[in-house]
């Protein structure tokens, strides 16, 4: 009894320094994941999303929405890094700039959107490549995923946010949203209003077009102070550009899946 009372402090105690030390960068990121598949939920179909129970069973596409960042951890799914961002150069289209050798988040789109249809998977099972799926359209709708070549996506571009050491790339991954202080279900309802044609009208573009909108809204992340220091100002700036692209991507994953499963 006493090994057993003991064993259980020490978990407790090993969780509790975990929240403590481990680096908040393995949570960066989810709430904005979860918020698009939550909105995706609200759109689907009946029948898509009976049919995409069958391959998900009892996890929601909000939940199997970080699968991708997750598997960053495994080695043998390194190959699937460069998938989760594009390069576009300001002066060039993505037609000019051409598709890299090991893929980007368009190929990978283009590719899973057809295997899902198709039923011949290369990344593994339906469940994976839904997953896969389900996150990158998240990813491909956060403009400095689409990178302009030179920081990589805002990576390098060191930032002081709320006092405290950032890149502008974390900013509008996580920070950003994160600082709006809502669950995903509460954001996903506070953002879910939107019009029957409108969500027609952002269904029928093209990946590509998702692609050249964030191109061109990744300006705007741009506009920084020359001391590089963010708070509210830059919050209120930007959270309308932050709020439409979750919509956009959540509306736009509903579309495909619709499209895939219903």
């Amino acid at each position: 009894m006493y090994k057993k009372m003991a064993k259980i402090k020490f978990i407790g105690l090993f969780v509790i320094l975990c929240f403590v030390f481990c680096p908040s960068k393995a949570y960066w990121g989810k709430t904005g994941h979860r918020v698009v598949g939550e909105i995706a939920t609200l759109h689907l179909t009946k029948k898509a999303n009976k049919n995409i129970k069958k391959v998900l069973g009892n996890e929601s596409l909000a939940m199997a929405s970080t699968f991708m960042d997750f598997i960053k951890a495994d080695s043998q799914y390194r190959h699937l890094n460069p998938w989760h961002y594009a390069t576009i150069p300001d002066s060039l289209t993505y037609e000019a700039a051409g598709t890299p050798s090991e893929g980007d988040i368009i190929f990978a789109l283009r590719k899973l959107k057809q295997e899902l249809i198709s039923k011949e998977f290369s990344q593994g099972d339906e469940a994976f490549t839904l997953k896969l799926l389900i996150h990158l359209v998240g990813d491909i709708h956060q403009p400095l995923h689409v990178g302009n070549g030179h920081d990589r996506g805002g990576n390098d571009l060191k930032v002081i946010y709320f006092k405290e050491s950032s890149n502008l790339h974390r900013v509008w991954d996580s920070g950003i949203i994160n600082d709006q202080q809502l669950s995903y279900t509460e954001y996903a309802e506070s953002l879910n209003f939107v019009d029957e044609k409108v969500v027609g009208r952002w269904q029928d573009d093209s990946i590509i077009t998702w692609a050249r909108e964030s191109k061109d809204l990744r300006a705007k992340a741009y506009i920084i102070p020359n001391d590089k220091k963010l708070s509210y100002h830059y919050i209120y700036e930007n959270i309308e550009i932050v709020n439409l692209r979750l919509l956009q991507a959540g509306v736009r994953l509903a579309g495909i899946l619709n499209e895939i499963y219903g």
